[in-house]
């Protein structure tokens, strides 16, 4: 009895550990899959750029991204690998202690037929019962007999049973064996897809730094017209806080009005036993319970909030980015290639505090309490300022550039007064 519980409990332990690493595999294999598509967003996206047009910062970052999508898959693949190879060993322990359980099993089943030989006509069972001592005796024999037979037909059940379940075993090491090798060439072929393009991107680089001077107009006129967006998008959040702090003082000194009207004082001296303390921009925009609320509901969905576009791929990272010897760029936000035309949405619920629209460019700046959310390289805008929007809802459609025919939608998120990056702050 303690004999099966004890590989009841080894085989209850070998498949929790089989179903974690199956939906981690599972995980695993979902997340190539989505590489597999965002790379082939790319590659088509590379495509559609004729090959005659000059080279752009934007064909550089897409080149960046596809490198970085395919390095990504292949520490994915490796992944998969490790589990497979987990899963490879669980498969021979099982199979080995299954077999070590046959082992037993064959054993005491030929003591059982040698007993069985021994005592094979009605006779000798006989004589085995009338030589009891007394009648207690006999009908223990008699009831052993009756176990003795039962106990090696479940013998032979559990020897067929276990034959079975270890060529199942067999072949599920087979077909994991099959997945390992598939995945090891897909990984050795995806390394020699990154050795091509990784030369590719050093003849990019060249070329950039040939076109260096071409590269600064470019960059130059680009950063024109995203300061005088940037500096469209501040003044509205820096009116925003201002307001804010205008509230708040009118609610103090009504309150330290009302102060001074209940105890009988001077307003000076009640504002002498309440100091002023300077609130910081994110105090300010979270000092009001809804605004509080809002702000807190917001940060819990860290990590869990929904991308602005239905699909997309990030093309260039927040943060400061250097391209041949020369060509820095600052980036305030993150830049997602998309289909052309695509929706763009609003990742929470908030209010628009305002609609930029410099040159047809259109960028929606959202409130959630003391963060906001600017949504820019519109071509169209379906929402107004101080208009509510709810998580989902459309804001507008991605711009396509003339230049190179791709959509390209530019989104940042903002503490307060400073751009954070966003990247984390969205779903996997």
């Amino acid at each position: 009895m303690n004999f099966i519980r004890g590989i009841l409990s080894i085989a209850a332990f070998f498949l929790v550990v089989i179903n974690c690493q199956a939906q981690s595999s599972a995980e695993l294999k979902k997340q190539r899959e989505r590489l597999n598509r965002e790379i082939e967003q790319l590659n088509q996206s590379l495509r559609h750029t004729s090959s005659d047009r000059s080279l752009s910062l934007k064909q550089v970052n897409a080149l960046n991204a596809q490198l970085r999508l395919r390095e990504q898959k292949i520490s994915t693949i490796s992944s998969e690998i490790r589990l497979i190879n987990n899963q490879i060993a669980s498969h021979n322990k099982t199979i080995q202690n299954l077999r070590d359980q046959l082992a037993k099993l064959r054993k005491d089943y030929e003591g059982m037929i040698l007993f069985a030989f021994r005592n094979r006509n009605a006779y000798n069972k006989m004589m085995f019962i009338f030589a009891s001592k007394d009648f207690n005796q006999a009908f223990k024999r008699v009831k052993y007999l009756q176990q003795f037979n039962e106990s090696r037909k479940e013998r032979a059940k559990e020897i067929e049973d276990t034959q079975k379940e270890i060529a199942l075993k067999v072949a599920q090491l087979e077909s994991s064996k099959k997945e390992q090798a598939t995945l090891l060439s897909e990984q050795q072929q995806e390394r020699k897809t990154i050795s091509t393009e990784q030369g590719k991107q050093s003849q990019v680089l060249s070329a950039l730094t040939q076109q260096e001077k071409q590269f600064k107009q470019e960059l130059q006129k680009k950063q024109q017209e995203d300061a005088r967006l940037a500096r469209a998008i501040q003044s509205a959040i820096r009116r925003e806080i201002e307001e804010q702090r205008r509230l708040e003082e009118e609610a103090r000194r009504a309150a330290i009005a009302l102060e001074a009207e209940r105890s009988g004082r001077t307003v000076k001296e009640v504002e002498a036993e309440n100091p002023v303390t300077r609130k910081s921009d994110t105090e300010v925009l979270a000092a009001t319970p809804a605004a509080a609320k809002l702000s807190a509901d917001f940060a819990g969905n860290r990590g869990r909030l929904p991308w602005p576009v239905t699909q997309g791929i990030i093309t260039q990272g927040f943060g400061r980015h250097t391209y041949g010897r020369n060509v820095t760029v600052n980036n305030t936000g993150i830049n997602i290639r998309t289909t052309n035309g695509s929706p763009v949405k609003a990742i929470f619920s908030g209010t628009v505090l305002t609609v930029v629209n410099p040159q047809g460019n259109y960028a929606v700046v959202i409130s959630h309490g003391k963060y906001f959310t600017i949504y820019q390289n519109l071509r169209n805008s379906t929402v107004k300022k101080g208009q509510k929007v709810e998580a989902g809802q459309t804001l507008g459609e991605a711009l396509v550039d003339p230049n190179d025919g791709t959509s390209e939608v530019h989104f940042e998120l903002w503490e307060g007064a400073a751009p954070i990056n966003p990247e984390p702050w969205l779903a996997k």
